[in-house]
């Protein structure tokens, strides 16, 4: 049996950054615009720091709580049986989040690639290869997500890079936008976006030493909501924001309209679309892990691996449930809103419990030591 506290700081952080960054970003720029014109950068931070307060109450509850789960800490705070409606709510949640990553992923496949591929053949794919790959530790899940987080970043920044040849300063004024009426939903749409780092949850009782376990979650958050605000900004002062509206996914296009130097490729969404492909993998392996590992917590099952497949066929079904691609980005905005009562809401609703009722777990003895050492 391997090692229950395998998980350095900076698997931390890869993990985080590798499931943030995912099948948002080819929509990002278009909440955003549509929320403020061209304030997107600014609504965008705000989402950012509505998505960090998230985070940070997640991290302060498993430093607290750094030998258990969300699951499992959340009975010793209010009891078993008040416990298990949020905890049957927080695995409901990510089952429908990973069936709409699921959905979102096959549509855009479909329009942009393979054109005459069935949208179920290539959800079923991704999902199959997700629901493998959860067969594996806690440990290997954190190898998968390091392995990953480069090939993420780079290509990503780099074409980000090279866009802003194209771009015009006065795209982004003014800088606070003239939509204000509709912010607020924005920044709410935005902040869903952070909601995968609720896998910091499993992550924490894994770590060697959770203490830094909040060092973790900001550098985690700065990195990744710094590459959404710079995707942002470059895709609205590229298009500006009223030509952003009349597209579906503006990263896309943004990606297409950047060619390397000396004209070495003149498109890149090809090479774009291989790398958002793994940031869809690696998004979607998180969610679909946090799900079974939530429920094997739930049952007090030592192991995981026996939900892999049992969830597939109920993921899936979920993902075909939306009719078109209008339809699923309403459902994708609206849940992801109402989720952030699941992910922000209730774990803060936790700590001040935990706070008021003196609870905490257990501290990890490995900690001092390695601290001393």
């Amino acid at each position: 049996m391997e090692n229950p506290r395998q998980i350095t700081m900076i698997q931390a952080v890869a993990i985080l950054i590798s499931t943030i960054i995912g099948v948002g970003v080819l929509a990002l720029p278009l909440f955003a615009v549509r929320a403020a014109n061209s304030g997107a950068p600014l609504v965008t931070l705000l989402g950012i720091l509505l998505g960090f307060v998230g985070l940070m109450i997640v991290t302060l509850l498993g430093m607290r709580f750094p030998n258990k789960t969300i699951i499992q800490y959340s009975e010793d705070i209010l009891g078993r049986w008040l416990a298990l409606l949020g905890n049957i709510l927080i695995i409901a949640f990510f089952a429908v989040l990973t069936s709409l990553t699921a959905r979102e992923f096959g549509e855009v496949v479909v329009t942009s690639v393979l054109k005459t591929t069935p949208v179920e053949v290539t959800v079923i794919v991704m999902l199959l290869l997700a629901a493998i790959t959860t067969r594996n530790g806690i440990t290997t899940f954190a190898y998968i997500h390091v392995f990953y987080m480069p090939i993420l970043l780079v290509p990503v920044l780099l074409i980000v890079a090279l866009s802003f040849k194209n771009s015009d300063v006065i795209n982004l004024q003014p800088i606070w936008g003239n939509a204000t009426g509709n912010m607020l939903p924005g920044i709410l749409t935005i902040a869903a976006l952070f909601q995968g780092s609720f896998i910091l949850t499993v992550v924490i009782p894994a770590m060697r030493q959770p203490n830094k376990a909040m060092k973790a979650s900001m550098l985690g958050m700065l990195i990744a909501g710094g590459l959404y605000i710079t995707i942002v900004a470059a895709t609205v002062s590229v298009f500006g924001s009223e030509e952003i509206k009349e597209l579906l996914w503006p990263t896309l296009e943004l990606a297409k309209a950047t060619s390397l130097p000396a004209n070495i490729l003149e498109r890149l969404d090809a090479a774009f679309l291989a790398v958002w492909v793994t940031a869809v993998f690696t998004t979607l392996f998180s969610s679909y892990f946090l799900t079974i590992h939530s429920m094997s917590k739930l049952f007090r099952l030592r192991d995981h691996r026996m939900f892999s497949f049992f969830l597939l066929a109920f993921v899936f079904i979920m993902a075909m449930l939306p009719q078109n691609i209008i339809q699923m980005y309403t459902i994708i905005q609206n849940f992801g809103r109402i989720g952030l009562g699941i992910t922000i809401v209730y774990p803060g609703l936790l700590l001040v419990i935990a706070i008021l009722r003196k609870k905490r777990g257990e501290p990890v003895r490995n900690q001092v030591k390695e601290n001393a050492q």
